[in-house]
């Protein structure tokens, strides 16, 4: 595809040439894990798709809500900012200090919490520390900013015309197998053939796949790739899908972080029936020109589902 510069736009993007069409990039991550009886009842993989003239304009709107809410060069880690920080609650007048006077008190906080932890143990101590380095970014916010900050990217998102999101929502009970792999392996089927089919539904050359980095599936998502190219998928060919993912530290990639929030909203939809930043990025999963939804898919294997999801897919 030739790309011409557009000097109307600021930030300066690319436009393509009259009478061509965009490439895709599909930004994917996921919410929840793979492995049955572990951390809730469902697995999310989720896509966000935007056409590459228009990634930089995204971008830069992320950037600025980041910066409204004092997080201009954080990664937007959504499961750590939604959590309570008890220590927070301990400190009076909490929300009347500076942002360095509140990470000052929440870090004196935390080193008292970290002594104490040192009686139960070191693995203790170890939980704890994690806990505390994934949530320090954010430690100078309240419940309230953070949620807000959420809010406002999920209304930005929701307010793309040209993005599309494409998600696999598997209820783990419900596989077959049981088997992790197998898990992944059904949902990143699913999403690759549903971004496939939106390609071809709507004369679009070709797409290509940007995913957070994980080295223990690194390696089997990009085989699983490859093979889909020689073989297809269960449900398509995938000619118009170029390589296999590009696997980027989702901390230096703003849109990966959306899709995070996305995959977060989703599975909180299915396993609590939180609505709030489901609704706001709903209107985004892919749908025919009848309305059907085809982006995202409610798996519960046999068992019947009337939830709004499955309703709106026409199961």
């Amino acid at each position: 595809m030739r790309l011409v510069p557009d000097r109307t736009v600021r930030p300066q993007t690319l436009v393509p040439a009259p009478g061509e069409v965009a490439v895709l990039i599909c930004y994917l991550d996921e919410s929840g894990v793979v492995e049955r009886g572990a951390q809730g009842t469902h697995f999310i993989l989720l896509g966000l798709a935007l056409p590459a003239t228009e990634w930089r304009n995204r971008d830069h709107a992320i950037t600025k809500l980041k910066t409204v809410y004092r997080l201009r060069d954080a990664e937007i880690h959504t499961g750590w900012m939604v959590r309570r920080y008890p220590e927070q609650d301990r400190i009076n007048g909490f929300d009347t200090l500076s942002d360095d006077d509140r990470r000052r008190a929440v870090r004196a906080e935390r080193k008292v919490d970290l002594a104490k932890a040192q009686l139960r143990g070191a693995k203790a101590v170890r939980c704890l520390t994690v806990n505390y380095r994934k949530s320090d970014p954010y430690v100078h916010l309240t419940h309230a900013e953070r949620l807000g900050l959420l809010r406002a990217v999920a209304d930005e998102v929701g307010a793309w015309p040209e993005a599309r999101l494409f998600a696999d929502a598997q209820q783990k009970g419900a596989s077959k197998t049981g088997a992790a792999h197998a898990i992944l392996d059904h949902a990143f089927e699913q999403v690759v053939s549903r971004l496939h089919h939106h390609l071809e539904a709507k004369d679009i050359p070709g797409a290509i796949l940007v995913q957070d980095q994980n080295r223990a599936k690194s390696k089997h998502l990009t085989d699983l790739m490859r093979r889909f190219h020689v073989q297809g998928t269960f449900f398509t060919q995938i000619p118009r899908l170029v390589e296999t993912p590009l696997f980027v530290d989702s901390g230096l990639t703003s849109m990966v972080q959306v899709a995070d929030l996305c995959a977060y909203a989703v599975r909180r939809f299915f396993e609590n029936g939180e609505a709030d930043l489901f609704d706001r990025i709903y209107d985004r999963f892919d749908r025919k020109p009848n309305g059907t939804l085809v982006g995202l898919r409610h798996y519960t294997g046999e068992a019947p589902c009337a939830c709004r999801v499955c309703k709106d897919h026409g199961r």
